[in-house]
């Protein structure tokens, strides 16, 4: 691969901030520079001293006056449903049983899943998002579909074939032994080829027996390593239900910390129906709060309190929940996270939303050494921004004075057309 310089404004963060103008928690230029050599960020810093650090005949790309960040990070998205985003529902167990656990059947064929994979990164890509955490279905065809095409595309993704054995068709259950199973070769296929991420994924405890928490438990055990992916106190009703399949649990939260799935490598999707005693055993745990902001309001499932989940020292991570959520747009799903948080009474910054959205969600994945940051060292996923990017917001701008008040802009008004170019690993992708 030859070198290339970008050029623009450049932002990367280097800790979550603690106030809203906390411009220690980040590193930005005016005239930035990005040397990308195989893959990577080779060096950063003002454009000046990058032009004196490359290579002679660097290939040098202009992207002034946009932004230059890591790509979005989307860490609790649903690979099957894409064709499920936008149906009508009343609350979460009505949507999964009458239009879920419907579409997903569909990717027990190979070539819908084969399809839906392309449909799906090419989604993903054209909002700027360059990782995800997914749920496949519940087939292996589904995953094995899934890290084909990220492998092809040279894309770090991370994803599960759900475990799900109760609760659910019988065309979209597996046991407790073939999920076991089913995972074990997906790990073995796929782990750590390519850029790809395998995570071991029961569903939720709704439908997984105890026997299949106990072979989910035996993987987290047996690869260590691996990160694992459920949901966790999304809504009330399923509450009650979880609660009424495991009466000897404390709470949701100790379902799963029976069956060893409460580690420091746990997504916890959702979790907003929280105790006092969850929150201290997932702080202790290390586990992730996973705010899932479109999705909760969609479904009217209740709102996050990230100030009481920063008080107990809860690690968290945000994210789209397609298709419970309504918009693959980290933009957007920012915005929602911001009105939550007003009804809440705290004040949700600008700087800690793209904190969140890029360092912040690839510390929660445990790859912010290689991802979420514009740091020498890490892979070159990187987009370009741009904060005038329809009329409206074209009109704002002219009044925009600071940082944070352009990425605000950008958080409020901003989607899709706001992402103006997408790097992989230092190659560009056609956003046609």
């Amino acid at each position: 691969m030859t070198s290339k310089l970008l050029r623009g404004r450049t932002l990367s963060f280097v800790r979550r901030p603690e106030a809203r103008d906390d411009h220690g928690s980040y590193v930005y230029e005016e005239d930035g520079g990005l040397l990308i050599a195989d893959g990577r960020i080779e060096a950063a810093g003002g454009y000046d001293d990058m032009i004196g650090k490359a290579p002679a005949g660097v290939e040098i790309i202009d992207h002034r006056p946009h932004l230059l960040m890591a790509g979005f990070i989307d860490p609790h998205i649903h690979f099957p449903q894409m064709q499920v985003t936008a149906s009508y529902a009343a609350n979460l167990l009505e949507w999964l049983n009458t239009y879920t656990f419907v579409e997903e059947q569909r990717f027990g064929d190979e070539a819908h899943a084969a399809r839906f994979a392309k449909l799906f990164f090419d989604e993903l890509l054209r909002h700027g998002t360059t990782t995800a955490a997914a749920y496949c279905s519940v087939h292996k065809g589904s995953a094995d579909a899934y890290f084909a095409e990220a492998a092809r595309r040279n894309l770090l993704m991370v994803g599960g074939k759900v475990m799900m054995d109760r609760n659910a068709p019988e065309a979209l259950t597996d046991t407790a032994q073939s999920g076991y199973d089913d995972t074990k070769s997906v790990i073995a296929d796929w782990h750590g080829k390519a850029r790809n991420h395998v995570a071991i994924t029961p569903r939720f405890a709704i439908t997984s027996t105890p026997g299949q928490l106990e072979a989910a438990g035996a993987l987290a055990r047996e690869h260590a390593d691996l990160l694992i992916q459920t949901h966790l106190s999304e809504n009330d009703a399923e509450i009650a239900y979880t609660l009424e399949l495991y009466p000897e649990a404390k709470d949701y939260t100790d379902i799963y910390a029976r069956y060893g799935l409460l580690t420091d490598k746990a997504l916890l999707g959702h979790a907003i129906h929280l105790s006092d005693r969850e929150m201290g055993a997932i702080a202790e745990a290390g586990a992730v709060a996973v705010h899932c902001p479109t999705s909760n309001l969609f479904l009217g499932s209740g709102l996050f309190d990230l100030e009481r989940i920063r008080t107990n020292n809860v690690r968290t991570a945000i994210a789209t929940d397609i298709g419970g959520g309504s918009s693959y747009s980290m933009l957007r799903t920012l915005d929602e996270a911001y009105k939550i948080q007003q009804l809440n009474g705290f004040r949700f910054s600008p700087l800690e939303a793209f904190w969140q959205a890029t360092r912040g969600n690839g510390e929660a994945l445990g790859l912010a050494g290689r991802i979420g940051t514009l740091e020498p060292g890490t892979d070159a996923d990187i987009i370009a921004l741009d904060a005038s990017a329809t009329p409206a917001m074209a009109i704002r701008m002219e009044t925009v004075t600071t940082l944070e008040e352009e990425l605000f802009l950008l958080q409020t008004l901003g989607d899709d057309r706001s992402v103006r170019s997408v790097y992989v690993a230092g190659e560009p992708v056609s956003m046609a």
